[in-house]
């Protein structure tokens, strides 16, 4: 895959050598990376399984397989030390991960109740030869990806290179031209844009077939790059791991950088041998940035992952949204934004005689999110903050037999994000009980486990039930999300039939 003749980029002063770690801290860090080898291991064996399958079933050689190994440069968001929680990182607390805590949780790295990530000093390793790591879009560390295609029927070359620059929005294209079907111009009688990208069919057959994708721009988070003919032009803005709330430099402070067709590792930085080169890129990559809607920069982080404070479209509009039971596994864009504000969950339910027990509803995982459930009887609540700390409020007495209308009220501190706020409970519009909850997680619960009402069907918010026995012993007919003044309600009570007629009125 690497040319002989490429050169290891120098090391980046910013990322510790494995010698300036704590040597009682290196175990740990030894751990991530073998625990991901396992993770690695174990994804190969699965994708053999796949094509194993494809075998058997007689279709493999007729099968079209991109195998991308990744999706971008190997990941720095684990930061220095590594994490434990990865979604400490999205929400501003990588800094609770101190060496002590992560050291203490070594032996139950890639186990059910981690959500770790490696440390930079890895993803650094794993992106040699090239400079930096994921989220540098500029440079070939953050971007640059080995693929294996394969389709024994219609390549004839086997084990074969193939150098041709192809960036991942080739592959559609490269599909319908295989399968000769032409580009879509409506979908359902809604127009589509072109699709971005060149087939990359050409190349199957042809090892010195002149390349066809020959100008590609790259940013984010306003680290910027273009590949144009060989030549590359790229400035890093941000650093990964530096704290998200960290100020960035003035943009036209970055520094440009320029490489040559032949430094396959961008090694080599030509700017000021060739400053009217690096001047003729730079000039395309505003073009190509105005022409696919990159402008205007943004190189705002905690704000661009929320989109109140983003101001990006939502997929939940309004203030309330109906839920029903046996709805799960609704990713956080699916579901109405309740952080950083005030908010209300109210749940009809059917409790049996037994009395109540199991989740009402619940948003996220053991590493962040909430859950309205009961527990011996009493209706509860619990805030999982980041896995660090669970704040719980418990009502005062048990909900009856019977259909009841459960409900709790969040109000929010205010002044700023990831603010406290005081939690009261509800049975049939009765204060049950009451308590604070000291903070809340402003931008993220989880990137995987989702919202489900009448469980919580992956890793469990509280610690109050296990993972795949915690579903309502009754029945959950419906819930309804609230936030700002649609979760005020003086009798804290809410009319179904008044919320079927907004549900329905939106539609």
């Amino acid at each position: 895959m690497i040319p002989p003749d490429a050169e290891l980029t120098a090391f980046n002063p910013e990322v510790p050598n494995w010698e300036d770690m704590p040597a009682e801290f290196r175990p740990f860090l030894a751990r991530q990376m073998e625990v991901y080898a396992g993770f690695l291991e174990y994804t190969d064996h699965h994708v053999g399984r796949l094509l194993e399958g494809l075998k058997t079933l007689g279709v493999f050689d007729d099968t079209l397989v991109f195998y991308i190994i990744g999706d971008n440069g190997a990941s720095a968001e684990g930061g220095i030390n590594g994490a434990f929680n990865e979604m400490s990182y999205f929400n501003g607390l990588q800094a609770l991960e101190t060496p002590e805590y992560l050291a203490e949780r070594i032996d139950r790295l890639g186990g059910p109740d981690s959500y770790n990530h490696y440390a930079v000093g890895w993803a650094h390793a794993m992106n040699t030869p090239y400079q930096w790591t994921k989220q540098v879009a500029s440079h070939w560390g953050g971007t640059r990806n080995g693929t294996i295609v394969s389709w024994p029927n219609r390549i004839a070359a086997k084990g074969e290179i193939r150098t041709q620059f192809t960036h991942v929005i080739d592959v559609v294209p490269t599909i319908l031209e295989a399968a000769g079907l032409p580009h879509p111009v409506a979908v359902d009688g809604i127009p589509q844009d072109p699709i971005e990208g060149v087939s990359m069919l050409y190349a199957f057959d042809d090892p010195a077939a002149p390349e066809r994708h020959e100008t590609q721009y790259f940013e984010m988070l306003c680290n910027r790059g273009i590949y144009h003919k060989g030549w590359t032009a790229v400035t890093k803005h941000r650093t990964p791991w530096a704290p998200m709330n960290a100020p960035a430099p003035p943009l036209d402070q970055d520094v440009w950088e320029l490489y040559g067709p032949d430094d396959w590792t961008q090694a080599h930085d030509l700017a000021k041998e060739k400053p009217e080169k690096l001047r003729e890129l730079q000039r395309l990559w505003l073009i190509e940035a105005a022409r696919y809607t990159v402008l205007p920069l943004d190189d705002r982080v905690l704000e661009r992952l929320n989109p109140d404070t983003a101001g990006r479209p939502v997929l939940v509009r309004g203030k309330t949204q109906l839920l029903f039971g046996g709805m799960g596994r609704l990713s956080e864009n699916c579901v109405l934004n309740m952080k950083n504000k005030s908010h209300a969950v109210t749940a009809l339910i059917v409790v049996p005689d037994a009395g109540a027990e199991g989740v009402i509803i619940a948003q996220g995982g053991n590493f962040g999110g909430w859950s309205l459930y009961a527990e011996k009887g009493k209706l509860k609540y619990c805030y999982n903050w980041g896995g660090f700390r669970h704040f719980m409020v418990e009502s005062e007495r048990p909900i009856p037999a019977g259909t009841h209308q459960v409900r709790m009220e969040f109000t929010y501190a205010g002044g700023g994000l990831g603010k406290g706020g005081t939690v009261a409970l509800f049975i049939d519009g009765q204060k049950a009980g009451e308590g604070q909850i000291g903070a809340t997680l402003a931008m993220a619960f989880s990137a995987d486990d989702g919202c489900d009402v009448g469980e919580d069907c992956g890793a469990p918010v509280s610690p109050d039930y296990p993972a795949g026995k915690n579903r309502f012993n009754g029945t959950v007919k419906g819930v309804e999300l609230s936030i700002a003044e649609a979760a005020e309600n003086a009798d804290h009570l809410v009319d179904p039939r008044e919320v079927v007629r907004l549900a329905l009125a939106r539609q």
